[in-house]
């Protein structure tokens, strides 16, 4: 198993399926290239698919390849080099096939795919495109180079290179205010991450020693 201690399938399902009946909206997404294999992918998608019909809950579909470079599973050979870009692209373009009409937001990380992946998405059934994101860690930590701030002037330009209109979009994919817009326009870069070394702490008399 690729997290014993986490939630199994069947709970996950349970508990999104509680906070849909209670008015909540969740994404789903996968991760996927590690341990698994497309017969684990299918049962996903068809999972996702079955839950969906029934609540309407899921907001979008986020498909996230495994990134292998500081991932432990990985240091310990029991995971793979995460997906081929082959592989990536297509989960994009069934998951559109797969998860029609029930759910039909399907969105590319750019921090995993990388801007030329996340292009090739959009031209291969992905609608949405995600986020500017602000010091996004997850990712980093487990070694990928692609960075953890894009502009919007700088999402749009991608998306019109991929021969798709841009539109800014809510969490809930409504239309966005045009004084919001034009604010989005106006936000200084993000500022350099600076992460300060902790601080060797000296022992008490109260403290064991190791």
């Amino acid at each position: 198993m690729l997290c014993p201690d986490k939630l199994t399938t069947a709970q996950w399902l349970e508990v999104i399926e509680a906070a849909h009946n209670a008015g909540l909206r969740t994404t789903a997404t996968i991760m996927f290239g590690h341990i698994e294999g497309p017969e684990h992918w299918a049962r996903h998608l068809l999972a996702i698919r079955r839950l969906q019909a029934r609540t309407r809950g899921f907001t979008e579909f986020v498909p996230l390849p495994f990134v292998h470079m500081e991932a432990p599973i990985y240091f310990k050979g029991r995971a793979r080099k995460g997906p081929t870009f082959r592989e990536a692209v297509l989960m994009h373009a069934v998951a559109r096939l797969a998860l029609h009409p029930v759910l039909t937001n399907i969105q590319v990380s750019w921090v995993k795919m990388g801007l030329e992946g996340a292009s090739t998405c959009l031209m291969s059934g992905v609608n949405d495109l995600g986020g500017t994101l602000m010091n996004e860690s997850i990712s980093r930590a487990a070694g990928p180079r692609h960075g953890q701030e894009l502009p919007p002037a700088r999402i749009e330009e991608l998306i019109r290179s991929a021969g798709r209109v841009p539109q800014q979009r809510t969490t809930l994919y409504g239309l966005v205010a045009d004084d919001r817009r034009r604010a989005s326009y106006a936000a200084p870069l993000l500022a350099p991450v600076v992460l300060t070394p902790a601080a060797r702490r000296a022992r008490t008399a109260l403290e064991p020693a190791h």
